[in-house]
């Protein structure tokens, strides 16, 4: 089901919502300042698309400093152990602002490839994209959008999919218009060290399995960590993500997202509504734990199951539930700013949350559990569990949207949700990538 639509708010509200909106943060910070960076050459900007096409296996492509202008992709297709070279995220930058062929800035598609140490700035699609690789490193890059935050700007800024082996450190995305650092449809993924700013989403895990998000920063996006499993996809679901030690702050940036046709999965991203610290949509086997979670201005972590979106809810080989929810040894600041209003599912949080109209949640549970399992929620059969002793004053919302839009109650008790379970993640294997 959906949530009330604004129109059936009191009038009162949706004054509210158009003062508040305005409250939602943007942002143009940018990372570094190409603008005096020496200009390649034609010359020298060929013999880069040169050294893509023409590598072989083992190649290392090397690309000195400077500020590269390109006007085709790059790519680089089917190649084993390939490094690519930069000479510092703010000495070579391969700018795409006039890309005349392709969508993405960088495609790569290979095994044990491993690009560092450059920026990637105004590609129109993806900044880089992997596509079944089977080891892929992403280190120290940095791909943004040099207009600031705007819709017409790319949508991912690093996009790796269908892979194994991901390793994603020390790198920086913003401005993106979905997701800064998404990874979908993979397996054993490291998330570690990067930051992501200015996006709609920060950081997102997408039906893939055996993930873990740490040491992060993710700030001023509309959401900052978030774990999906949407379906229609050729990977159905993802289970196992740990996301623990990041410090998920302010994400309170305006959602400009745009809907991308009439497919849901293109427009999920769009119903975020600023102000989520962390967003749970159908996920499985998820560890939340040891994460600063300060200001987000609507909800520190949303549990949330996919009939939230209005969407259909039945595909192969794919649940709509989320479950098997282990959050604990979080710290919780709230902050003065109003929650949103500008989404549907903002305004669930704001008005009818357990703790009065106007404050701001730490966590939140939108209540639907599958009544195959269990007909009665108090048994806990989705297995959501949380444990924040250290949060005396946890504010927590359990709604009950059962009765239709008409009828929405909340309750603030949590002893029912409170006990622990395991989520098994296993990526050593990629500590030494």
């Amino acid at each position: 089901m959906k949530v009330a639509p604004i129109a059936r708010l009191p009038i009162i509200l949706f004054v509210l919502s158009l003062c508040f909106s305005a409250c939602n943060s943007t942002n143009t910070e940018m990372t570094f300042d190409s603008s005096k960076l020496r200009r390649a050459t034609e010359q020298e900007v060929e013999k880069v698309i040169e050294a893509f096409i023409l590598a072989e296996d083992d190649a290392l492509i090397e690309i000195p400093a400077g500020f590269y202008e390109l006007k085709t992709q790059l790519i680089l297709e089917g190649r084993k152990n390939v490094r690519i070279v930069g000479a510092g995220m703010a000495e070579t930058v391969l700018s795409f602002r006039n890309l005349r062929t392709g969508g993405e800035g960088v495609k790569l598609v290979g095994d044990n490839v491993t690009i560092q140490d450059l920026s990637i700035e105004d590609a129109p699609g993806d900044g880089v994209k992997s596509q079944h690789c089977d080891g892929i490193t992403f280190r120290r890059i940095n791909v943004t959008w040099t207009n600031g935050d705007k819709s017409k700007n790319g949508t991912y800024a690093i996009y790796p999919v269908q892979c194994k082996n991901v390793v994603i450190d020390e790198c920086i995305a913003s401005h993106s218009k979905d997701a800064g650092i998404y990874v979908g449809q993979s397996e054993n993924i490291v998330v570690k060290n990067s930051l992501a700013f200015g996006n709609v989403a920060g950081i997102e895990i997408e039906n893939s399995d055996n993930a873990e998000v740490f040491g992060n920063t993710a700030r001023d996006n509309s959401g900052g960590i978030l774990v999906f499993n949407l379906p229609g996809l050729p990977k159905a679901e993802g289970r196992g993500t740990k996301i623990y030690d990041n410090d998920i702050v302010s994400n309170n940036h305006v959602n400009f997202a745009v809907p991308l046709g009439d497919n849901p999965n293109g427009n999920t991203v769009t119903m975020i509504p600023p102000g989520s610290g962390v967003i749970l949509l159908a996920a499985k086997e998820v560890e939340v734990f040891g994460n600063r979670i300060h200001r987000n201005k609507t909800v520190g972590i949303s549990i949330a199951n996919y009939h939230i979106t209005g969407f259909p809810t039945e595909a192969a080989n794919w649940s709509p539930y989320t479950s098997e929810i282990y959050i604990h040894g979080n710290d919780y600041k709230r902050t003065w700013k109003f929650p949103d209003l500008t989404k549907e599912f903002g305004q669930l949080i704001s008005v009818y949350n357990a703790h009065g109209k106007g404050k701001t949640q730490d966590i939140i549970y939108d209540g639907f559990w599958d009544k195959e399992l269990a007909a009665d929620w108090r048994s806990n059969p989705m297995r959501i569990c949380i444990q924040e002793e250290g949060q005396p004053n946890l504010r927590f919302s359990h709604f009950d949207l059962s009765r239709g839009a008409d009828d929405i109650t909340a309750s603030k008790e949590y002893a029912d949700f409170s006990c622990s379970l395991s989520v098994q993640t296993d990526v050593k294997a990629l500590s030494n990538r």
